[in-house]
């Protein structure tokens, strides 16, 4: 264990002075290649905000308004027939938008309902096994300045609801006990 310890110490120090040997043994201007890529990460950065500026403050606004609690009362009935504990229904709709909204919730998740019962287990499994859908496209598509998703979203979509009903089913499966 020490010596793995005193190795992730020096991980990024040699990494980096390797990085600078094997341009200077390919003849690159490593402080000159250095600099074109920290401008084009910023050029990519400040093309970003923009779209980041507005998902956050659409998932702040959802939030703030009820409408999260709105729309969990809305789909308890359908969450009861696929078998989704209806505590996870704050989740449910916050992990495709926002990562830290969701987060958050699991938190209040756990705080309410604890993490040994089925609905804490099942949301943190859905934590775990769902993505940020609206978030990774904006960043991704909005990075290279596409504007038409076409078959994305409702395909990511579909993914994201199918591991919210197979992470209440696993947890079923694997804790028969939890309630």
């Amino acid at each position: 264990m020490i010596v793995i310890s005193a190795f992730a110490s020096y991980a990024v120090p040699l990494a980096v002075g390797l990085i600078i040997l094997c341009g200077l043994f390919r003849h690159v201007e490593v402080f000159g290649a250095f600099l074109d890529g920290a401008g084009d990460g910023m050029k990519a950065m400040f093309g970003l905000v923009p779209p980041l500026i507005g998902l956050i403050t659409a998932v702040e606004m959802l939030k703030a308004s009820g409408a999260l609690e709105t729309f969990t009362g809305f789909v308890t009935p359908a969450a009861n027939f696929l078998r989704i504990p209806s505590g996870t229904l704050p989740l449910v709709l916050i992990r495709p938008v926002s990562g830290g909204g969701a987060v958050a919730v699991l938190n209040k998740i756990l705080g309410d309902y604890g993490p040994d019962t089925l609905t804490g287990r099942a949301a943190a499994v859905m934590c775990g096994s769902s993505e940020t859908t609206f978030y990774t496209v904006t960043v991704y598509y909005g990075s290279i300045k596409i504007k038409r998703l076409r078959h994305t979203v409702p395909a990511a979509l579909a993914a994201d609801f199918t591991a919210m009903i197979l992470s209440s089913l696993t947890v079923r499966v694997f804790f028969p006990g939890a309630a």
